[in-house]
């Protein structure tokens, strides 16, 4: 841990704490965890036994557990035991398999895992009580639950399939301004020459290309994206490439789903973690990013990662919407580590972007792109 750093800003939790968290009964798991579930900064969440098809998506609210609220709302229950299939348009609350008895020194945050985001399925994690979705307050006694929606494609999961990730917090990390100016001119965050950093590092978008293409464009009635078989469906099957055509443009359809990439290569310190935060809708009607954590370690070249991208998970709210090649589509804030992770991103399980550039998620590529899809 630094010296330098002020007794009250706290941190995100390392590995090794998460571990140790677990062990003091402050992470309760259904079952032992797998051997990569545990990240540099945070931690997957696993699927349980059950799930619930709801005509809605909902908050409890103070007062209210998750699962009144599914008994209020649910339509049918699903056994993901077998595996199910979870269809693009509806919503699904599913058990998970971690439960929390946080201290009152610590709260977490959840976020879509990356792969999760890159297929369009919308993940949220409620608590009992919750006003907030992805927010879990000092404290927390009590089930975790992943609220479901696949927007593009259908997939199919089952109990251990893991879609959202969590982080865990002491007091508030996030650096003010003066202190993102001063960790950047030490060690650069963002290649570009010179940032504003009001609100965050910001992210730009590349439409000029990677070799030849600017993105990919998710395909409607596509057959099923199975969670957890990577590298196990044919890129063509889903994804309708995005050639770049010189004018450094791209207009963004109302309802359909891109892959894009950040004009700038991003670098996370060891020291540190990194979240893209929701972009501002007064300046342009679109979501970037459904999946925005960043761990100690992405882009660092001494971890395998120099010159790593942003990859941008794009969708227009309800117009058509013009984006040009060097646009500000978000932010990146930072946060301190409670202290360096034993294991930094891209050096172990689990690092399956670093160094990306243009990259569609896990599921695609391999030996699948010449054979049948299934």
């Amino acid at each position: 841990m630094n010296d330098d750093r002020p007794a009250t800003s706290g941190g995100i939790l390392p590995a090794q704490a998460i571990a140790a968290l677990t062990e003091r009964g402050a992470i309760r798991p259904a079952s032992a965890y797998a051997p990569d579930q545990i990240q540099p900064a945070s931690l997957d969440l696993r699927l349980g036994a059950r799930a619930y098809r709801v005509r809605t998506s909902f908050l409890p609210g103070s007062g209210r557990s998750v699962a009144a609220c599914v008994e209020a709302f649910s339509l049918h229950e699903i056994d993901l035991t077998r595996s199910a299939v979870l269809e693009t348009g509806c919503v699904y609350i599913a058990e998970l398999q971690e439960a929390l008895a946080l201290p009152e020194s610590l709260s977490a945050s959840a976020n879509p895992k990356s792969s999760t985001g890159r297929i369009d399925v919308f993940t949220r994690v409620i608590t009992d009580r919750a006003s907030a979705f992805d927010q879990i307050e000092a404290g927390y006694r009590g089930p975790l639950y992943a609220e479901i929606s696949p927007r593009t494609f259908p997939v199919r999961v089952r109990t251990g399939s893991r879609l959202s990730q969590i982080r865990f917090r002491q007091g508030d990390p996030r650096l003010k301004e003066a202190d993102l100016a001063a960790l950047h001119a030490r060690d650069p965050l963002v290649d570009a020459a010179a940032v504003s950093l009001q609100g965050g590092v910001p992210v730009s978008v590349d439409l000029a290309g990677f070799d030849g293409l600017i993105g990919y464009r998710g395909k409607r009635h596509t057959g099923l994206i199975d969670v957890d078989r990577p590298r196990g469906h044919r890129t063509r099957d889903f994804w309708e490439p995005l050639p770049a055509d010189g004018s450094r443009t791209l207009i963004l359809d109302p309802g359909q789903f891109y892959i894009l990439a950040s004009k700038e290569a991003v670098r996370v310190p060891a020291d540190h973690a990194a979240e893209m935060v929701p972009f501002d809708p007064l300046v342009g009607e679109f979501r970037v990013h459904y999946a925005g954590f960043f761990d100690p370690g992405f882009g660092l070249s001494e971890a395998g990662g120099a010159g790593a991208r942003a990859v941008l998970e794009v969708r227009s709210r309800d117009v058509p919407f013009l984006l040009e090649d060097g646009q500000i589509v978000g932010r990146l804030v930072y946060e301190r580590m409670l202290e360096r992770p034993a294991t930094l991103y891209g050096t172990g399980a689990g690092s399956n972007y670093q160094a990306q550039g243009l990259k569609l998620s896990k599921h695609f590529g391999g030996e699948a792109d010449a054979a049948p899809s299934v």
